[in-house]
């Protein structure tokens, strides 16, 4: 009885007009891992002398590596690669010295494991349920650097995937970068790339943020596109900022629209913290994501999978008490099928991934989520943000 049921499970039986099929799943989703710092003081180091295809030229590097590297100037100039060319130099970031032993946080070894084997857990499970497998894709918010990704993916819980990585680093003032892991075995990454996105503050002074990065790919032989995004904050206030996140939205639907053109067929997943809801102007008007598939046609080509969960009181954080979703996943029009099951990949679930123990259970903040951070406090959870999950199925064809 036991094997028959392991054998069900993974031949993940779906019924379609009438007939037994066998799928194919494949898991894409993200986590904001809440601040994935390891415990060494850094900066970045940029070396415009480098092609910009080399992914050293803008690389971590601890604080005492630092004097015997060289550089060109005390660069103060704004933070751009064009205007690095031929240059070599330092950028120091604001967290750089938080997040170590000597600091208020006591960030140490023990501290760090801790919080690699937490992440790792929770992405182990992301669409589990429904795959038996961990994700094809994740995408990662809020890592320091390179580092903490190739510690994460060796974790127990994620090391038998076999999994590469997708990073650049960011200019961002923290000093925090997204990211993407990808099962090797499953997903070919084809060309990545990121594009700047620019926003000033109320005295028109350039602010630095996270770049939308895109990556191309074929996931099991099939062309798609996954953009990661981690939007300007609420920082200043909803209405002060909103301006913000409608510049990155306007980034982000041009490279969808321009990859569409070029490629009508390949199909794309946006995905990230947004720091607004599927309701807000920058994800409703700017990019033009429509809630519900019914609304999707050639002008309007881009279904928030997240706005019928908003609509029903799902949320993946609270700020400032209040809750929102920022945590979205929003697909092309091609990733729906109301067949569900065809010889492509389409959209089979997505879902706001809420388990017992990513919840406080007590206290002031009962029912957040468990979040790694309580001031300088490392409280031994997860993160501020419950994870973002898509599945996709397709008619099983042998392998």
């Amino acid at each position: 009885m036991k094997k028959y049921s392991i054998l069900v499970f993974m031949l993940l039986f779906a019924i379609t007009f009438g007939q037994q099929k066998q799928v194919k799943r494949a898991t894409i989703a993200f986590l904001n891992v809440e601040n994935l710092w390891d415990t060494i003081a850094s900066a970045d180091y940029i070396d415009g002398t480098l092609p910009f295809s080399n992914p050293k030229f803008h690389r971590s590097v601890p604080l005492d590596s630092l004097k015997f590297l060289e550089t060109t100037e005390n660069y103060k100039g704004e933070w751009k690669d064009e205007l690095l060319v031929g240059k070599k130099v330092i950028k120091r970031q604001i967290l750089s010295d938080d997040f170590t032993p000597k600091s208020p946080k006591l960030w140490g070894t023990k501290f760090y494991n801790q919080k690699l084997a937490n992440e790792a857990k929770v992405i182990s499970e992301l669409g589990r349920q429904y795959t038996n497998d961990n994700p094809v894709v994740c995408g990662l918010i809020e890592v320091e650097n390179r580092q903490v990704i190739e510690d994460l993916i060796r974790q127990p819980a994620l090391a038998k995937s076999d999994y590469g990585i997708v990073h650049t680093n960011s200019y961002d003032a923290r000093g925090i970068d997204i990211a993407l892991i990808y099962q090797k075995n499953r997903f070919v990454v084809e060309d990545f790339y990121t594009k700047e996105i620019k926003i000033f503050n109320e005295e028109g002074r350039r602010q630095h943020t996270r770049d939308l990065l895109v990556t191309l790919g074929y996931l099991d032989g099939e062309k798609i596109a996954i953009f990661m995004n981690h939007w300007p904050s609420r920082t200043a206030g909803e209405a002060l900022s909103r301006q913000k996140r409608n510049a990155a939205a306007d980034v982000l639907k041009k490279e969808m629209d321009l990859l569409s053109e070029e490629n009508p067929n390949i199909k794309m997943i946006a995905m990230g913290d947004f720091n607004d809801d599927p309701v807000s102007p920058s994800l409703k008007k700017y990019l033009g994501a429509v809630g519900d598939p019914k609304e999707l046609s050639e002008s309007s080509p881009y279904y928030n999978l997240m706005y019928k969960l908003y609509k029903a009181g799902v949320a993946s954080l609270a700020y400032r008490d209040a809750p929102n979703l920022f945590d979205q996943i929003i697909i092309s029009k091609n990733l729906y099928n109301e067949e569900k099951v065809t010889s492509s990949y389409s959209l089979f679930k997505a879902e706001i991934y809420a388990p017992s123990y990513l919840i406080n259970e007590e206290g002031q903040y009962k029912g957040y989520p468990f979040r790694s951070w309580d001031g300088n406090r490392f409280t031994g959870g997860y993160s501020d943000h419950f994870p973002a999950v898509s599945v996709y199925q397709r008619e099983f064809k042998g392998k």
